[in-house]
């Protein structure tokens, strides 16, 4: 049997069951693994009558074989959550919810069930992170490979990776340091010789306007030591660029990779690019996780427009890996 992928339902009260009844009505347009949603039943049948969807849900249990995945019904490994009303306003809420939705996942990973996950949009704002600054390092932790993980934003033309990821803007510096670069772009480069036998071309921005060569600048001390390791290390990646024109410069010298020193830094171009025609990948777990490179849009909840087009994208992806 090949393993199927399991889809975390995510932020309950977002536009995540929407683009989950979606990614299934269309599954015959798109090639794909079988896959199962990580759920509450009970929530999901609530919100499909609220958005009008003639799709039979189904439960399977924990010991689920090739036959329960097919079918017309769209089958929920089910976790018990409590709601009245089929979308309510997103708060702290739904985290025990949330973090059982992954618990279970990364059970079935243990147990070589599933060929990796998917989680549909969390709120960052609402989720207790109090122990952990998100889901990427809540799930670094719990495999024993916290400082590994690495956001890597993925089209098959292009794709970015921010060094630091959600922290706020005063802390970047601080966070950043030449082991933890040359770390992320090895991870990537390893990810792409192993599954699409690439050795991608990384292009590395700079952290200040222009590169402006400060005296001790983040260029000198930081980035540009961590390039020259990089390039002993056979690497192929040119930099530090000024991050102003970095995107028209790397169209021209054809980089597989674009490696920002921050979140927006690299984020917001490439949302402008590509739109949903994206998707957020975790590496440096031991397993493959994905989501769908966008939010969990508070402001249509509820009015069947969102468009899961990265949802799909991230279902179809497990078809390119070996």
């Amino acid at each position: 049997m090949i393993k199927p992928v399991a889809i975390i339902a995510g932020e309950p009260n977002s536009i995540s069951s929407e683009i989950i009844f979606k990614a299934w009505q269309q599954r015959k347009k798109y090639s794909h693994k079988p896959f199962f949603v990580i759920g509450s039943v009970k929530l999901l049948n609530l919100q499909k009558k609220k958005l009008n969807y003639k799709l039979a849900i189904k439960e399977v249990k924990k010991k689920f074989y090739a036959n329960d995945l097919m079918g017309k019904e769209l089958p929920v490994l089910n976790i018990n959550y409590f709601q009245k009303k089929p979308f309510e306003n997103i708060s702290n809420k739904s985290n025990r919810y949330i973090f059982e939705c992954f618990n279970s996942a990364v059970n079935l990973i243990n147990e070589k069930k599933i060929n990796g996950i998917i989680n549909c949009p969390i709120s960052k704002e609402s989720l207790l992170t109090n122990k952990h600054k998100g889901i990427t390092e809540f799930l670094a932790k719990k495999s024993k490979v916290l400082g590994n993980e690495v956001m890597l934003i993925y089209n098959k033309k292009f794709a970015v990776s921010p060094i630091t990821t959600h922290i706020p803007i005063r802390e970047i510096i601080g966070e950043l340091n030449k082991n933890k670069i040359v770390k992320k772009i090895s991870i990537i480069n390893k990810f792409y010789k192993d599954n699409f036998k690439l050795y991608p071309k990384f292009g590395v921005l700079g952290l200040n306007p222009h590169n402006f060569s400060y005296l001790k600048s983040e260029e000198k001390n930081i980035i540009y030591p961590a390039i020259k390791m990089l390039k002993r290390m056979k690497i192929k990646v040119i930099g530090p660029v000024a991050p102003d024109t970095a995107f028209t410069f790397f169209k021209k010298k054809k980089i597989d990779i674009a490696i920002g020193m921050y979140h927006d830094q690299i984020l917001s171009p490439y949302k402008t690019i590509y739109g949903y025609d994206a998707i957020n990948i975790t590496l440096g777990l031991p397993y493959i996780r994905v989501s769908p490179d966008h939010g969990v849009a508070e402001d249509i909840v509820g009015k069947n427009i969102a468009n899961p087009t990265s949802l799909i994208k991230s279902i179809q992806f497990f078809n390119s890996l070996k």
